[in-house]
């Protein structure tokens, strides 16, 4: 059987955040549950932007001490090169992290959307098979390998020309990827799933993946729009590991 378009499986995988947000309108007191640690988790991460931010002139100044002894104007301009990368990524790695950290603060709450999804779809899982040291576990690994993307991007963005551009690419890409195996967690860990059988089997529905955390990563850089967003992709999730674990068990 052939497999359609790499677009159409991106969009695909983007249509799975979309039936998310409609359980705003079905299941709307489940829904504010799932927003109320995302706000929670929201306001500290804001406190960080806001420090970054305020003492960015000082961390770019400590990044670029080669550019000290350069006369202006490009003493200056390679430290606004490097502040606004430092910005970019700073805010890069929040986004990353901030789902990894939402998720195991209101995890009660999200392991309810995500049964409310399986439970109407047929087939749930009996029992969850997670535990807290497992999803600590996989916190932590997904947290490290955000933080080794956020400081290729802070490279790539100090590339004098096309880097910035490079990095906002790569940041959407590889931050997708990530939202999409950090969001998947529940479906897979619950059928005794490790993290690397997960990121093979996305891995198999690349495109439907990066659909669906390609958008989502977008929509949490909007600001405050990660309250309403992060319950509706905690439901999204729970669809794409249902689709990509029913083609896993159709090519065993």
């Amino acid at each position: 059987m052939t497999r359609p378009p790499a677009r159409i499986e991106f969009f695909a995988g983007a249509a799975f955040l979309g039936r998310g947000l409609r359980m705003w309108i079905t299941s709307p007191r489940l829904m504010l549950l799932g927003a109320l640690p995302a706000f929670i988790v929201g306001l500290v991460y804001l406190a960080g932007i806001v420090v970054v931010l305020v003492n960015l002139e000082t961390i770019a100044v400590a990044i670029s001490p080669f550019a000290s002894g350069w006369d202006d104007p490009w003493r200056t301009g390679m430290r606004v090169v490097t502040g606004v990368a430092v910005a970019a990524a700073g805010i890069l790695l929040l986004a990353y992290t901030f789902v990894a950290v939402t998720l195991l603060v209101g995890d009660p709450f999200y392991e309810r959307i995500w049964r409310a999804v399986e439970t109407s779809l047929g087939d749930a899982p009996v029992e969850a098979k997670r535990g807290l040291l497992w999803s600590i576990g996989d916190a932590v690994r997904l947290i490290a390998l955000a933080a080794l993307v956020a400081l290729l991007l802070l490279i790539c963005g100090l590339i004098p020309g096309l880097g910035q551009l490079l990095a906002l690419v790569l940041g959407a890409v590889l931050g997708g990827w990530i939202l999409a195996l950090e969001l998947t967690g529940f479906a897979f860990d619950a059928r005794g799933f490790t993290l690397s059988q997960r990121r093979r089997m996305l891995r198999a529905r690349r495109s439907r993946s990066l659909g669906f955390g390609v958008l989502t990563y977008l929509l949490f850089l909007i600001p405050g729009a990660a309250v309403i967003v992060m319950p509706a992709a905690v439901a999204g999730a729970a669809l794409l590991s249902r689709d990509v674990l029913e083609a896993e068990a159709r090519t065993a």
